[in-house]
């Protein structure tokens, strides 16, 4: 067997909140969010029109995260609840559905993006909830946040619709950036193995092959079966890949199994998918999550 080399390229170890919120200081308008990712991207919009909750802590898995039942009934009370849809918060959907039966507003991000099917493994053909790995789609995140959070007593719309604008042209700033550093690899390069697919809406929109993953779902609550290790090894050794791509909550499992089940030379260098870290990490914000992710890629896969 091939000497198994690993270069992992290792965040600042982040540590979790003592509780599963945030909020600002705010007072006014209460809004709740699921995700920690929407979380900042909501506190951006906003600023300090709302108080902001956030129920995932930095650091969580979306699949799995749970919350206490105070945080559950809050969503009740809320002036607007945001959440990602698409089946990505598989542990509170059920809060979900309640709060939106006793009232409250609510605004799923994947009911107003162009939605990418998984395009293999064992959810393809069904909805990717990943929609934040394409900078693109989340503008129409900001886009419906901003018209729905304008309808919300107490909201200036004059200051929202500034800080809407300022956002939307950071993620602009965002996606050029991509653009330029991704152009730089070499067509036959632009290949992505992780550890379960994620990078669909990446993928699609500045031109990858998704090659592969441990988990050939779309959740990280299922779990690899020999053949579908057997195929991921197949198709790692087929293109050629020069690094592999381990989720940051995650990143030891992803190693143990291609050490122990592909005869392959690679790197295998952590990116932040589907959680920012604390303050303290290199993904703290959205947009740091994605040059973090996107300068470690352009560095993985270039000559």
């Amino acid at each position: 067997m091939k000497p198994f080399r690993i270069t992992v390229l290792v965040a600042a170890a982040a540590l979790g909140l003592a509780g599963c919120t945030q909020t600002t200081d705010s007072k006014g308008p209460r809004v709740v969010v699921t995700t920690n990712i929407l979380g900042d991207v909501v506190e951006e919009v906003l600023g300090e029109q709302a108080e902001v909750t956030t129920l995932m802590q930095p650091d969580a898995d979306p699949h799995s995260f749970e919350i206490s039942a105070r945080q559950a009934a809050a969503m009740d009370d809320a002036d607007l609840v945001v959440s990602n849809g698409l089946g990505l918060e598989e542990g509170l959907q059920q809060h979900l559905d309640r709060a939106s039966a006793a009232g409250a507003p609510t605004l799923v991000a994947g009911d107003v993006i162009d939605v990418v099917p998984y395009a293999s493994g064992d959810a393809e053909g069904s909805p990717d909830p990943h929609f934040w790995t394409d900078p693109a789609a989340m503008i129409d995140v900001v886009d419906a946040l901003e018209a729905s959070a304008a309808g919300i007593d107490g909201i200036d719309t004059t200051l929202l619709a500034d800080s809407a604008d300022t956002y939307r042209q950071q993620l602009a700033d965002l996606d050029t950036e991509m653009t330029t550093a991704f152009a730089a690899i070499p067509a036959d390069r632009r290949a992505l193995v992780t550890n379960h697919h994620v990078f669909g809406y990446l993928a699609e929109r500045f031109g990858f092959q998704i090659v592969g993953a441990v988990i050939p779902g779309g959740t990280t609550l299922a779990a690899p079966s020999a053949a579908d290790l057997r195929d991921l090894t197949a198709a790692i050794e087929k293109s050629g890949v020069p690094a592999i791509f381990a989720e940051s909550s995650q990143p030891d499992r992803l190693v143990q199994v291609l050490a122990d089940e592909a005869d392959v030379d690679v790197d295998v260098i952590e990116l932040f998918t589907e959680s920012l870290t604390a303050a303290d990490g290199d993904a703290p914000t959205y947009l740091d999550l994605m040059r973090a992710n996107t300068e470690r890629i352009a560095r993985g896969l270039s000559p």
